[in-house]
């Protein structure tokens, strides 16, 4: 973990301490000269941000920075940060943060050449073969360990006014290069390390044990479960580089892996940051359990696999769910709903919403409301 390592999968990626000083380099070396750095209001005012920010003015380049973005990105926020890129004249865009400014920066990227109202490109209905021109030069810096989103090719935006959310998705929104740099991970505040920690090992979780035959997802899945078994209570407690490395690959791990597709813990958690503004990792904290053991029954061996993963030891599956509750009170997460303000009157909105989403059909057992609704109340 004391290395700098080049590989690729599925774009390239810088990977180690350091690695983010390279960026004014690459973007000169391709005649890049405006960039739109696109983060948000919190990591913008951050030292190592404004540190990039000056490496990369000192070598002649114009930055320009787009920071007007919802905690759940909406529309609007795309539009505005298409505005900006013309404005100012940019050449390429810079993605720098978590899920929600690279799901921002990634939107922008779409919508700087494609004109057509934004979810016209919506995925779940056929959008994205309107995804026909050219997009701007495109390079993500994540500075959590979560989403993986660094790696993806789709953005989660939502509705304006109905908060729904929509997928962009095409093998052009990857970016060309990411810079996985785990110092900018070093000074994440414990929540937002346990958090974001508890989506990346929902990711791989999911993905591991979703419906379809994807063996090299499943392998990597497997690595990453088990390089946050390794590292996410240190990263968050007492964090090091070692820690840290970890889950920024875990990280990437679980966004290539969650490619076979994710299941019901994400349709139970998308609603809450629709309803409640809850963070998604968050959400998907206090999901993980209880989706996992609605998933246990008639797939014991694969539950078994991820015992092994976790470090539970061999033919143990039916000790991951206690388990999963126990890491999030070592984390110091909630295990309850109720504890984010969730009622009893909110479970029939939550459970269509949740019914509705596009997750839970890669799920490997069938989810209805009915379910959807004993889950929510199971989780109260």
């Amino acid at each position: 973990m004391n290395q700098t390592y080049t590989y690729n999968f599925p774009t390239p990626i810088r990977f180690g301490s350091g690695v983010i000083n390279e960026l004014a380099d690459y973007l000169k070396s391709h005649n890049l000269k405006r960039p739109l750095f696109v983060t948000d209001g919190i990591i913008a005012e951050l030292s190592f941000f404004k540190k990039i920010k000056k490496d990369v003015e000192q070598t002649g380049l114009h930055v320009e920075v787009f920071t007007d973005m919802h905690k759940n990105p909406l529309k609007s926020d795309v539009l505005k940060g298409g505005d900006a890129y013309h404005d100012a004249q940019c050449d390429c865009i810079v993605g720098i943060g978590g899920g929600v400014a690279l799901d921002v920066a990634r939107a922008i990227v779409l919508r700087v050449n494609h004109k057509r109202d934004l979810f016209d490109y919506d995925d779940l209905i056929g959008g994205d073969k309107y995804v026909t021109e050219d997009v701007p030069h495109f390079i993500t810096v994540p500075t959590t360990s979560g989403t993986g989103s660094e790696v993806g090719r789709s953005a989660i935006i939502s509705e304006d006014d109905s908060k729904k959310k929509r997928i962009l998705f095409s093998p052009k929104l990857l970016a060309k290069i990411v810079f996985a740099d785990p110092m900018l991970t070093m000074e994440l505040p414990a929540f937002v390390t346990a958090a974001t920690g508890m989506d990346a090992l929902t990711h791989n979780m999911e993905a591991y044990v979703a419906k379809g035959f994807h063996p090299m997802c499943d392998g990597i899945a497997l690595e990453g479960i088990s390089l946050i078994s390794q590292s996410l209570e240190i990263a968050t407690h007492k964090p090091d580089i070692e820690s840290r490395s970890k889950m920024l690959l875990a990280s990437l791990m679980g966004a290539v892996a969650f490619q076979k597709g994710l299941g019901v813990v994400h349709s139970l958690a998308h609603p809450l940051s629709s309803m409640f503004d809850t963070h998604h990792g968050l959400a998907n904290a206090i999901n993980l359990p209880y989706g996992m053991d609605f998933n246990y029954e008639g797939f014991e061996d694969r539950f078994d696999k991820m015992a092994l993963a976790l470090g539970l030891g061999s033919d143990n599956g039916n000790k991951v769910v206690s388990h999963l509750f126990e890491l999030n009170e070592k984390l110091g997460l909630p295990t309850k709903l109720s504890a984010i303000g969730v009622k009893e009157e909110h479970i029939d909105a939550l459970s269509v919403l949740a019914k509705a989403d596009f997750c839970h059909p890669n799920n490997p057992k069938p989810v209805q409301l009915e379910d959807f609704k004993k889950l929510y109340k199971a989780a109260l």
